[in-house]
């Protein structure tokens, strides 16, 4: 077994854009679940608007790069809004049942034919990373040492996704301790409690939903920065990672998502190297195709355990959860 290629594989995740986008929109779920108590399950529909919009907004309208992650930024914040006027005013539940039916309307919409001209259907997006990577800071050449070794255009992704990543941070960590936070705290807590105060309930859940969804966004760009934008995906599979990242790190916390999806990437890769190479030595029963997918039956039982034992997660404070009470 090739422990030091397997290592280095995992080690690579660490930085790499999968975690970075992923932390994203983990922080935009925060945003929802962790501190307003919204449940979305719907966080791959603003990846992917997110991304389609930065895109077509290259491909089809020749606009600068940043231009189109301002776009995807409003596309999400539209989304939201969608989202938010029919269901805030309702029990939680049925945010749930929109949000990943929205989610997978936003999917099939982006496969159709209807919009080939935009999207190009089922076959996605690439060729708009010209103008991104001609604002590339780095000259050409290697940049790290072991398995972090990157190219200019490499590097130059990652460090932008962490400038994002940490802007949304510090938004985040500035709001939650503002009286904006508190009182969606109050509402995460006892929504009648903080009506009865005067607030706007309705008005506060909204604003929840469109900042963490503007995350969530940025996360699917991110995501599109290094490859291509591909429809198939943003399934739900990508929520539940999502969830799973957010509940490992810490739903009510600042730092937890990161935290998260740092760790959820690493040990899935981890697995993705170790499992089908103990199948092709012949330890595990099983071919090595059916090994690599044994890692989501892992997952699976880890997040069923980590809900069980930790629910508030590896930096969470089990009060502020409200489902566990």
């Amino acid at each position: 077994m090739d422990w030091g290629g397997i290592l280095n594989n995992t080690a690579g995740w660490l930085f790499s854009p999968t975690t970075i986008a992923y932390a994203l929109a983990a922080t935009g779920l925060a945003v929802h679940f962790g501190y307003a108590g919204l449940l979305n399950f719907g966080m791959a529909g603003f990846m992917a608007i997110g991304a389609y919009s930065y895109a077509i907004s290259i491909l089809s309208f020749g606009l600068p790069w940043w231009v189109g992650i301002i776009i995807g930024m409003v596309m999400a914040a539209v989304f939201a809004l969608i989202l938010g006027i029919p269901t805030l005013r309702l029990r939680a539940d049925y945010l749930a049942i929109v949000t990943i039916a929205a989610a997978e309307i936003v999917r099939l919409l982006f496969t159709t034919t209807l919009f080939d001209e935009w999207t190009n259907s089922a076959d996605g997006l690439g060729g708009y990373h010209a103008g991104f990577r001609g604002a590339n800071p780095f000259p050409d050449g290697q940049y790290g040492f072991g398995p972090w070794v990157f190219s200019a255009d490499d590097l130059w992704v990652r460090v932008f996704g962490i400038f994002l990543l940490a802007i949304a941070v510090f938004i985040v960590w500035s709001v939650m301790r503002s009286p904006w936070g508190r009182v969606l705290k109050g509402i995460r807590e006892d929504e009648d409690a903080v009506r009865s105060l005067g607030k706007n309930v309705f008005a506060y859940k909204m604003q929840a939903l469109v900042l963490g969804g503007i995350f969530g966004a940025l996360g699917g760009v991110v995501f599109a920065l290094p490859s291509a934008v591909v429809p198939a995906t943003y399934t739900t599979s990508l929520t539940f990672f999502i969830w799973t990242i957010l509940l490992l790190g810490g739903a009510a916390t600042v730092f937890g998502p990161a935290l998260g999806a740092v760790i959820f990437w690493v040990i899935m890769a981890f697995l993705d190297g170790v499992l089908p190479a103990l199948a092709s030595s012949g330890i595990l029963p099983i071919s090595p195709i059916q090994a690599g997918t044994l890692r989501f039956v892992f997952v699976g039982v880890a997040l069923m355990l980590l809900v069980i034992f930790r629910p508030q997660g590896i930096l969470g404070n089990k009060r502020e959860l409200t489902f566990v009470k």
